[in-house]
């Protein structure tokens, strides 16, 4: 049931909607800022891609790739930053924007003013029941602003990240790289966002249900690639 390869995980499979698909994790090194993506789908992924495999990325990789995770002795809050980050609700899933370190880098990336409808947003709607209203208004790539947590992987548990920029235009150019269309996923515990695909044409909804247990796991399994192998259906 296992990769050939040693530094591979197990086959998982899922079914979703009337097709069964296999997922295979795929170990790799700590990537860091500067290396090569296509490379290290290439040299951990490569040798058991079959054509019409799907590549699904951690859009932490992505991020660290693209130097966009930052160690949190380096930010500087503001005192509004501090504040609002006291306002956020804590999941044991992930900091999100529960810390100041991540909350000054939300303001950074989209602006106060952004920062403030969404806040806006969320307030009119909590009476009615209605979940979610912050991220629409913020925006994904603050959705994916992650902080330090003690199951993170050294040293990014002392590193506070924004998300993956351009993350369509990034799958693109590794699809051409590599032949296999891309999937970045930001997956954990609580749900699973399509930030970015190769192929417009690819459903969000099937794609985030394909990972709705989050195969890749969320603590020091080192997995964040993970092909994907349709079986039938």
């Amino acid at each position: 049931m296992e990769l050939p390869n040693p530094n591979s995980g197990k086959r998982l499979e899922i079914t979703v909607e009337g097709a069964t698909y296999a997922r295979y994790p795929v170990k790799t090194h700590v990537v860091k800022t500067g290396d090569d993506l296509a490379g290290i789908i290439e040299q951990y992924a490569g040798p058991h891609l079959r054509p019409d495999d799907l590549v699904f990325l951690s859009e932490k990789i992505v991020a660290i790739s693209q130097g966009r995770s930052y160690p949190i002795k380096d930010i500087h809050p503001t005192k509004l930053a501090t504040w609002l980050s006291k306002k956020v609700h804590r999941s044991p899933y992930g900091i999100g924007l529960g810390s100041p370190w991540t909350m000054q880098l939300a303001l950074k990336e989209v602006g106060h003013l952004r920062i403030f409808l969404a806040i806006l947003a969320y307030l009119l709607t909590r009476p009615f029941g209605l979940r979610g209203a912050f991220y629409v208004v913020a925006g994904r790539t603050v959705a994916a602003i992650d902080g330090p947590c003690d199951y993170t992987l050294p040293p990014y548990n002392e590193y506070a990240k924004l998300g993956p920029a351009k993350p369509h235009e990034v799958a693109r150019a590794l699809k051409e790289k590599t032949g296999h269309e891309v999937v970045i996923i930001d997956a954990n515990d609580l749900g699973v966002n399509i930030l970015g695909k190769s192929d417009k044409n690819l459903a969000d909804r099937v794609l985030a249900a394909i990972f709705r247990d989050n195969p890749l796991g969320q603590t020091s399994e080192q997995t964040p690639v993970c092909i994907v192998r349709k079986l039938a259906g």
